[in-house]
């Protein structure tokens, strides 16, 4: 045992490093869960002494490499609360009605009833997780296609692409800006202000592009339109006392996120209490359950794991590395960063990208300073956020959509995929780029 301590010891960072490249293959190869990859990595980590399991050392003061002061539980009290308020939500309808009343203003238009769906799905995932909003939203779009008798598929992909853009907008929209702003200490309002005016671009400019695309598919007859038109929608809301304290509570949270620079409230803080208030009113045995605790666990796992690197020293020597490669330039290290992001998410989980990255920006800014690595943050969540919408893999909500449509006989392919999700990533990184360079970049 000692002489494994010591050669863990003398070889920390190659030991840490060759655990969490192990895990990124296991990861994308999907052979094996997610979460079990995570917390089997956590657990070999720990094992082998990169992080220390004990909360104290000998002389009693505290462990700066203690396991659990690298997981970050601003981000897991968050995701924890927001996946209770809106579980709850959802059970009372509440969503299923909004999309339908839009669904309803389109007068069952095949090209605007894309445009509202894209709409609506890209706004309701700034609030929203991705994977809750595609799952919201696909039934509905089944029963439209159905009516309409055309092919789902169009539909499916701009929900897709729409999902992971709108995501993008916000801190609570996508797993990896709770990271970024946990890490970076962004509020809502900093994500509000910083990135929803290119979000709403790149949005608008994909959805043209995606009606380009698709307008000789989104054809229906007069009769078929009128159908959707008259959408009974009397009957989808089904707990109105729910409905109207899940709304008010959501409202309320949301109001808390939006005056963090005054009450210096933690967004973790304000979510916890909402998700609080509103298990009062259920039964929260059946609520939890609900809770995607894999997600939650892989989350604590891969914080361990990023943990050991940090505490090895690995961590630095990453960073180091990135400003020698651009000698210093922030410019060039922002383009790296924002397209090496928007690459790489496409291809592994940008969750694991993002615990990865964060640490390396941090330590970035401990040695460029805070001005120089402010858009830095904003270049890795356009990056990882954006680029999840390269390949049906690169996020979770494209591959629940995929599945989904495939079960219903109207599979989407990943090389049909592919060529939507390449120009949709060009123009969102093209736009992200031309967006960074006058905000941030001249001076």
């Amino acid at each position: 045992m000692e002489f494994l301590s010591s050669l863990v010891g003398n070889n920390s960072i190659i030991v840490s490093a060759v655990i969490l490249i192990l895990a990124y293959i296991f990861i994308a190869t999907e052979k094996i869960p997610k979460v079990t990859i995570a917390l089997i990595g956590a657990a070999a980590t720990m094992f082998l002494g990169l992080v220390s399991v004990n909360k104290t050392l000998a002389d009693g003061t505290l462990d700066p490499h203690y396991f659990v002061n690298f997981i970050d539980f601003n981000v897991i009290f968050l995701l924890v609360a927001m996946m209770i308020i809106v579980n709850i939500s959802t059970e009372t309808g509440v969503f299923n009605w909004i999309a339908n009343e839009l669904l309803r203003f389109t007068k069952g238009h095949p090209v605007s009833v894309l445009v509202v769906l894209a709409l609506f799905t890209a706004i309701v995932s700034a609030f929203l997780d991705n994977v809750t909003t595609v799952i919201l939203i696909m039934p509905v779009t089944f029963y439209i296609a159905e009516k309409l008798e055309i092919n789902p598929a169009p539909y499916l992909i701009t929900e897709i692409l729409a999902s992971n853009i709108g995501g993008t907008a916000t801190l609570i929209g996508d797993p990896p800006n709770i990271i970024i702003g946990s890490a970076a200490g962004f509020s809502f309002m900093d994500f509000l202000n910083e990135l929803t005016g290119i979000v709403a671009v790149i949005l608008l400019l994909v959805v043209l592009v995606m009606f380009l695309f698709f307008r000789k598919q989104l054809k229906a007859t007069p009769e078929k339109m009128a159908e959707i038109a008259n959408l009974d929608n009397s009957k989808t809301i089904k707990d109105k006392a729910g409905m109207i304290r899940s709304i008010c509570v959501l409202a309320l949270v949301i109001l808390g996120f939006v005056t963090h620079d005054m009450t210096h409230i933690p967004a973790s803080l304000s979510a916890m209490a909402g998700a609080s208030f509103l298990l009062l009113f259920e039964n929260p045995k059946n609520i939890i359950k609900d809770v995607e605790w894999n997600t939650i666990f892989f989350f604590i796992g891969l914080f361990v794991i990023i943990g050991g690197l940090e505490a090895s020293g690995g961590i630095a020597l990453m960073a180091k590395w990135l400003l020698s490669v651009t000698h210093g330039s922030e410019s060039a290290t922002a383009m790296v960063i924002l397209w090496g992001s928007g690459i790489l998410s496409g291809i592994i989980d940008n969750i694991p990208y993002t615990v990865t990255m964060a640490p390396m920006i941090a330590n970035i800014q401990s040695v460029m300073g805070a001005e120089y690595a402010h858009p830095l943050w904003w270049c890795l969540s356009l990056g990882a956020c954006l680029g999840g919408n390269l390949t049906i893999i690169g996020a979770a909500a494209n591959v629940i959509v995929s599945e989904s449509a495939a079960a219903r006989k109207h599979p989407i392919t990943f090389m049909q995929f592919l060529l939507y999700g390449f120009v949709t990533v060009l123009i969102s990184l093209t736009a992200s780029t031309v967006y960074i360079y006058f905000r941030f970049l001249v001076h």
